[in-house]
């Protein structure tokens, strides 16, 4: 059986794997030369691995999806981003510091926030620490409603049904005003929470923000040699098992072709295959299907309805002589994890409301990351690495004007926030490499500057992403494609959740498929 996938994404590099370890001839087709699509490290500055799109790990690292590869044996190795989190001082009081200890951390909150929050943070941990572990569990799979009832089902509900659910359906930013007094707390966990797109305020962002709890089970991983080592260590695990993978030459159409499907590329090359998997984002996928004569009326009902969003945000990249000074902190408390540059969840509020208006938020809201602190291989000698990403920024400005006249001004107003926590930061930037909303769809095919393809807003998750007749990862009236990649469940972030639903999907209809063809007499 021959199955082509279009993208070389994590989740189609992960979809790719199992289907060669299965047996199956498996070709991946990506448009760009640089494959993993946004999991991808390149060389930006002499000497430096610079990440293109993520940087941290965390679900994959709760999935399984690396033991069952195996990739530790085709050279992935992470290294604990311990502290995980970090919260500079406000003058005031000192920094909170995150560490998977949970001790060390209630510690840290009860000296930054008082005992109170200590408190309430321990009990915080144990209550969605085991909520959070269970929607891990339901991400294994397509968002059946079966599966679902399964993945939550034995969750404490002591006081009720509907109190257990309404708690899982309210907002972050109510989650947080329940558990905390403090408003710096309450900000630094929303900050984490928002990395995956949506503000607190919106409904269903509870598990969001909830999901910290679950740091202190295993933290963010930090993949030596860049977030790219683990689409290398994929491609690796690929080829060892027969599967090919092609780039420089962009899929364009996609048609059924008898029993199977026509996969056409750029350079005019036909490929001919029993099933597809594509992982590209949904709306270039059903651009494809266009260029094949799929149904013109359903693909444009399908396009109405998917919302991207406005934009997610904008990364500075930098390389400088040294690490933020913050206040108060040694570099092993602040560099190694992830840097909540904001103390107050108005600041979030305001970036948010001014990209819905189209404009440039009145103070950027920044997540620092200074992985050469714990990877000193990413950075030449005498020098470090950071990775500077700030939420929200629109696509498309309200006055018309391109994001090209606004870019470096932008970028000097997010190392300033940086400078306003670690005085004197901006004197130890020696380069910088500005992505824009603009440049993150020009290079990685980001529909919108978004990083998570389709906004991750309540009525785009599970069982409605991207839209409910897609959500089984199948598209109805095209049998034998499959969907995998952020627009699909669990969404964006790094997991390879989607990619292994994918494959055992194409397995399992393999399967069914033989059991019923008519027997030869």
């Amino acid at each position: 059986m021959t199955t082509v996938v279009v993208g070389s994404g994590h989740n189609a590099l992960v979809a790719a794997c199992y289907l060669a370890r299965a047996g199956q001839r498996v070709q991946v087709l990506e448009r760009d030369e640089v494959p993993g699509g946004a999991v991808s490290t390149v060389a930006r500055f002499p000497g430096h691995l610079v990440d293109r799109g993520s940087s941290a790990h965390i679900m994959i690292r709760h999935t399984g999806i690396i033991e069952e590869l195996e990739l530790e044996r085709f050279g992935l190795r992470y290294l604990d981003c311990d502290p995980w989190g970090f919260t500079p001082s406000d003058g005031a009081r000192p920094p909170i510091v995150f560490h998977r200890d949970l001790d060390e951390t209630c510690a840290s909150i009860a000296s930054a926030c008082g005992v109170k929050d200590a408190d309430a943070y321990r009990r915080f941990v144990a209550v969605w620490g085991e909520r959070s572990a269970r929607v891990m569990r339901s991400f294994g799979g397509p968002p059946t409603p079966g599966r679902l009832v399964r993945s939550f089902w034995g969750l404490d509900a002591r006081a009720g049904g509907s109190a257990l659910s309404r708690e899982f359906l309210q907002s972050g930013d109510a989650l947080l005003d329940f558990w905390f007094d403090d408003e710096r707390l309450k900000a630094s966990l929303a900050w984490f929470g928002a990395q995956s797109g949506p503000p607190m305020s919106e409904p269903g962002t509870a598990p969001m923000a909830g999901f910290a709890a679950l740091m202190h089970t295993l933290p963010p991983g930090r993949a030596v040699g860049g977030s790219g080592a683990l689409s290398a260590a994929l491609i690796a695990r690929l080829r060892a098992d027969g599967g090919e993978l092609h780039t420089g030459d962009a899929v364009s159409s996609l048609r059924r072709a008898g029993s199977g499907w026509q996969v056409t590329t750029e350079s005019g090359r036909t490929v001919h295959a029993d099933t597809v998997i594509a992982g590209s984002h949904i709306l270039s996928t059903l651009d494809l299907l266009r260029a094949g004569d799929f149904d013109p009326a359903v693909l444009d009902d399908w396009q109405r309805r998917i919302r991207v969003g406005p934009g997610i945000g904008m990364v500075v990249r930098l390389a400088t002589d040294r690490l933020p000074e913050y206040p108060g902190a040694s570099p092993e408390e602040s560099a190694r994890g992830l840097q909540f540059l904001v103390s107050d969840r108005r600041q979030l509020h305001l970036a948010y409301g001014a990209t819905l208006a189209g404009s440039l938020p009145p103070r950027p809201v920044v997540l620092a990351m200074s992985f050469s602190a714990l990877d000193p291989s990413i950075a030449p000698a005498g020098e470090h690495q950071l990775s500077l990403w700030a939420q929200w920024h629109p696509y498309e400005l309200a006055d018309g004007s391109a994001w090209a006249a606004h870019a470096e001004r932008e970028a000097d107003r997010i190392i300033a926030e940086v400078d306003r926590y670690a005085p004197g930061f901006r004197s130890s930037v020696l380069q910088r490499f500005v992505q824009t909303p603009v440049d993150l769809e020009r290079e990685m095919g980001l529909r919108g500057g978004n990083v998570m393809h389709v906004e991750m807003s309540f009525d785009q998750m599970m069982l409605w992403r991207p839209l409910p007749e897609l959500s089984g990862q199948r598209v109805p009236g095209a049998p034998g494609l499959y969907l995998t990649g952020a627009s699909t469940h669990p969404g964006g972030g790094v997991s390879g959740a989607s990619g292994r639903s994918a494959a055992r999907l194409v397995l399992g209809d393999g399967r069914r498929r033989r059991f019923t063809l008519p027997r030869r007499r």
